[in-house]
């Protein structure tokens, strides 16, 4: 299989044809998920070429179904890596993991028992527990907003209090790394909800 090519290809199609106002599910959001996925991997203890090279696959097209559609995009994510993955010499079975994967990221996620899902997860929402919460936010209500899918900062506010609040990381690396910095962007949601 020759992953570059096909990772190059997603690239491009992102690059060229997702909508500007994808302010959170941007170019930078694929990446981001990109290296976070081979960061937890490789805390993780995955070494199998085959399965990184899968999961590596999985990052750059997990999101590829804004290309068509808002919602249910993953499942569009999903068709797309049907389509053109067999061109770049993937084989069935790898597409299939590679579509159980990007499922998996469907909120709210369900990665079942497979390691390489629960890291693709963790890496999906990594910016939780990362100091760039807020910036990273930001561009998501900006995104929801242009949507007319949130009413609201209060509305948003109790949104992230909801989300965080029910969020849980799937790998003890993600968990060591982020749970606690989680908790302290979610006391301080609490508070700007608070003030309002």
């Amino acid at each position: 299989m020759d992953c570059l090519r096909a990772e190059t290809y997603v690239l491009d199609q992102l690059r060229q044809h997702l909508a500007p106002t994808l302010f959170y599910h941007g170019l930078h959001h694929t990446l981001d998920v990109v290296e976070q996925a081979q960061s937890l991997a490789l805390a993780e203890g995955v070494s199998d070429p085959t399965e990184l090279a899968l999961l590596r696959t999985a990052a750059h097209y997990h999101d590829a179904g804004f290309l068509t559609t808002y919602q249910g995009h993953e499942a569009a994510g999903c068709a797309l890596a049907r389509q053109v993955l067999p061109g770049f010499g993937y084989e069935p079975a790898h597409i299939e993991l590679i579509c159980q994967l990007i499922l998996a990221t469907q909120m709210p996620q369900s990665p079942g028992p497979l390691h390489l899902a629960r890291i693709l997860c963790d890496a999906d929402l990594d910016y939780l527990g990362r100091s760039d919460f807020w910036p990273i936010s930001s561009t998501l209500y900006e995104e929801l907003t242009v949507r007319n899918m949130i009413a609201g900062e209060e509305a948003w506010l109790r949104l992230q209090v909801d989300f965080l609040s029910g969020h849980r990381y799937w790998t003890p690396t993600a968990t060591a790394r982020r749970e606690a910095a989680k908790q302290a962007r979610l006391a301080e949601v609490r508070e700007q909800l608070a003030r309002l």
